[in-house]
């Protein structure tokens, strides 16, 4: 039998690891897992990034799976690549989807200001873009959001908040938890919801959402 290739992407400056609780079956897939790359440039737009991203996925019709930011960029690499499946989880199908104050940081520019507090408090940097609920876990979940480079990181934030996906992808598959309170779910449209999910519900409802791969990509 001829395995799925499965390529995954963390969230904004996380590492693989937070895909370490999922289990499916090494039979039936072939698992990979991508790390961000250091932009180009702060300039360099999220279409160039999606094309290197690409890149790395040799494998023919891959699926791709992508964690908040991650689900974004899935998105922008499915434009390079003949895809058997896009899944997105905690994320966001358009610009439309995302919450007001994302919205409102785009407009008043406050997001110039984020790098240095990220680097410096990372305590503020996960209330602000991953909810209080991980704030105050930051200790523990500390170690799963490791990638600090400052320009990755004022490029990345730039980058989802100027995201300007107008429509969604045919054929995206969107996994979303209930309590969710970076996406709220009352924003989003269309998805498949995890009760009692949070943003970081890929680490504390792996097996719900391993059970849910598994069943999108079999039937």
């Amino acid at each position: 039998m001829t395995k799925i290739a499965i390529y995954f992407i963390p969230g904004l400056a996380a590492g693989p690891e937070i895909f370490k609780n999922l289990k499916l079956s090494e039979e039936k897939y072939e698992l990979h897992y991508l790390s961000w790359k250091s932009p180009l440039a702060l300039e360099e737009d999220i279409t160039n990034y999606a094309m290197r991203m690409s890149s790395d996925v040799k494998a023919e019709k891959p699926v791709l799976v992508g964690v908040s930011f991650g689900g974004i960029m899935v998105q922008e690499m499915s434009k390079f690549l003949d895809t058997k499946k896009i899944i997105i989880i905690s994320s966001v199908k358009t610009s439309k989807e995302l919450p007001k104050r994302f919205k409102m940081a785009k407009f008043t520019k406050i997001y110039k200001f984020f790098p240095t507090k990220i680097i410096t408090n990372f305590e503020e940097y996960a209330q602000y873009f991953l909810g209080k609920s991980l704030k105050k876990k930051s200790e523990t979940y500390k170690k799963y959001l490791y990638v600090r480079g400052e320009t990755y990181l004022n490029w990345s934030i730039y980058n989802v908040l100027k995201w300007e996906q107008k429509k969604s992808l045919e054929e995206i598959i969107h996994i979303h938890g209930t309590k969710d309170t970076v996406f709220p779910i009352k924003n989003i449209n269309k998805s498949i919801e995890v009760k009692g999910g949070t943003h970081i519900m890929i680490l504390t409802k792996a097996k719900k959402i391993s059970k849910i791969i598994d069943d999108v990509l079999t039937f």
